[in-house]
């Protein structure tokens, strides 16, 4: 499979501001940011063709932020969570994380999904990120998903046995799709 090159891709959380600045530069609105002693939790609306609505826990001390996409009908996936395994720095009123290419797939009951190994050796090797930032990708992702087996496939059971209680909204209404 051939990986798909690109730079290291950089996201701005303002809790003060409540906006979420993606990738691509674009700010969006956020409807909730909830910070705890083991991370903050954001949730938001989602212009996406496929989904509408994200709901997002940044967890510092584990390299990770967990996602809950909420798919349009009839793009539904088959996942409860979607990982990045990422560097996650706050100063201040500002979270910002940096994606380090590895994710994870999971759906309880079923063993996790480990997606974009050839894009992390990819980019170490194009000098997008150091051998220091992939070995880090790498002990994360090897913790994850060490953790999230020895706890049955449920990665919220191997999260809660680390101190990371997350909640999730009981529902969400989904934003519209741009044309």
């Amino acid at each position: 499979m051939k990986a798909d090159l690109h730079p290291v891709k950089a996201e701005t959380f303002d809790t003060k501001a409540g906006v979420n600045v993606d990738p691509k530069g674009f700010h969006r609105a956020v409807d909730v940011y909830a910070v705890s002693d083991f991370g903050l939790y954001m949730a938001r609306g989602a212009n996406h063709p496929r989904f509408g609505y994200l709901e997002s826990w940044l967890l510092p001390r584990l390299n990770l932020r967990a996602n809950i996409f909420h798919f349009r009908p009839g793009a539904e996936k088959d996942q409860d969570f979607y990982f990045d395994v990422a560097d996650i720095s706050v100063t201040g009123d500002v979270w910002t994380t940096r994606d380090l290419y590895v994710d994870l797939v999971s759906l309880t009951g079923t063993p996790v999904d480990v997606l974009d190994i050839d894009e992390l050796a990819a980019a170490t090797s194009a000098g997008f990120i150091s051998a220091e930032d992939a070995e880090r990708a790498i002990e994360t992702t090897l913790a994850a998903v060490e953790g999230i087996t020895r706890h049955g496939d449920d990665a919220m059971a191997w999260l809660r046995s680390e101190g990371a209680h997350l909640t999730w909204a009981e529902s969400v209404t989904l934003t519209p799709a741009e044309p």
